[in-house]
């Protein structure tokens, strides 16, 4: 089990200028943009732009907070503008991204599609969280508490953990907004 604090992690500028993106994970470690098998990040978007092309990889993309953005393709016209609802895509469209007010930032995840499979939830409430192989949480509001046998964590807003060992989890929230992003991954290769 690895913690993270995004608040922690170095922001790392788009070569476009149009945002940044803050890493929490990229798998197998090392791995560039080439050759990740899944990578999870928080990334905000400062002006209109295109979204990068990625050829055969899926995507999941989930407004956090800010007014939101508009994603335009070939066949997609995606409006996100209601923060904890996750938008799935394929990384081969090339989309436009424009914004619907300020900089707003966004929850990413994103998988080689002929590898990995994500499942994104959002939780509001007391839930299990499925045994996956890798998964990864993320405290959006309020307070959580994590538990899967010997292992006990509590998260606020914008920490969170992700693992790398097949594991179950009980998500307990502590106040009465919160609001948890939980993404569980299927490894397609075994």
């Amino acid at each position: 089990m690895h913690t993270f604090d995004i608040a922690d992690l170095p922001p790392t500028p788009w070569k476009n200028g149009g945002g940044s993106t803050r890493e929490i994970v990229c798998r197998p470690p090392g791995a560039n943009m080439d050759s990740f098998e899944w990578r999870v990040s928080v990334a905000t978007i400062a002006a209109n732009g295109p979204f990068s092309v990625f050829p055969g990889v899926d995507r999941v993309i989930m407004l956090l907070d800010g007014a939101g953005v508009r994603l335009q393709g070939t066949g997609i016209d995606q409006r996100l503008d209601t923060p904890g609802v996750p938008f799935a895509f394929s990384g081969d469209v090339a989309l436009d991204c424009a914004l619907l007010g300020g900089p707003s930032t966004d929850f990413n995840v994103m998988t080689r599609r002929s590898q990995w499979r994500a499942e994104v939830t959002v939780l509001t409430g007391t839930r299990q969280i499925a045994t996956a192989p890798s998964g990864l949480a993320l405290a959006v509001r309020g307070r959580w508490h994590l538990q899967s046998g010997a292992h006990d964590f509590r998260c606020a807003p914008g920490t969170g953990m992700w693992w790398d060992a097949a594991a179950k989890w009980k998500a307990t929230p502590l106040t009465p907004d919160a609001m948890l992003v939980a993404v569980r991954l299927h490894d397609l290769k075994s």
